[in-house]
């Protein structure tokens, strides 16, 4: 909580000339927001288990820069009683770089090509420090206002992406 953590710090500048200023900011928009990604297929590597999704660490670059954790939920497309048995994966993009994953070593459900996986605690950390690495547009923001999505910001296109490079040719 961060009252405690911030009880926790003034205890211990007791007594010290210092102004101190606590800006929760990360804390309340990183936990507020979530990175959802379609699984395209799994693959298995000897006992190794992948689920390959669409999005990759150019879209949430925590995972692969810092090792962050997030948790991971799967919404399957269909439930049936073979996706109830959990097994251990690695949750990873696209782009074949062995940075390139959100998640190691959990354990999921069997996945289906088009089942989502939601990335949560992504709010501070999606497109603020999303890239064009690979050149992969970025993806799309939606809010929730009022119980209601809402597009906020279009996923970038190629013609997006080239656009300061045509006037030079």
């Amino acid at each position: 909580k961060p009252y405690d953590y911030a009880q926790a710090i003034l205890e211990t500048l007791s007594g010290l000339d210092v102004t101190i200023v606590c800006e929760p900011g990360r804390f309340i928009v990183g936990n507020s927001g979530v990175f959802i990604t379609k699984v395209l297929y799994e693959k298995t590597n000897g006992n190794k288990r992948f689920v390959i999704v669409d999005g990759a660490m150019n879209d949430l670059a925590r995972p692969s820069l810092y090792n962050a954790y997030h948790e991971i939920k799967l919404i399957p497309q269909e439930l049936s009683t073979s996706n109830l048995t959990l097994s251990t994966c690695n949750i990873v993009g696209p782009i074949c770089e062995s940075t390139d994953f959100f998640a190691k070593d959990i354990s999921l459900p069997k996945t289906n090509q088009n089942d989502l996986i939601v990335i949560k605690s992504a709010g501070a950390y999606g497109f603020s420090m999303s890239s064009n690495y690979n050149t992969r547009p970025r993806v799309a923001e939606v809010a929730i206002i009022d119980g209601k999505d809402r597009l906020i910001r279009e996923r970038e296109s190629f013609e997006d992406l080239i656009e300061k490079e045509k006037k030079f040719l």
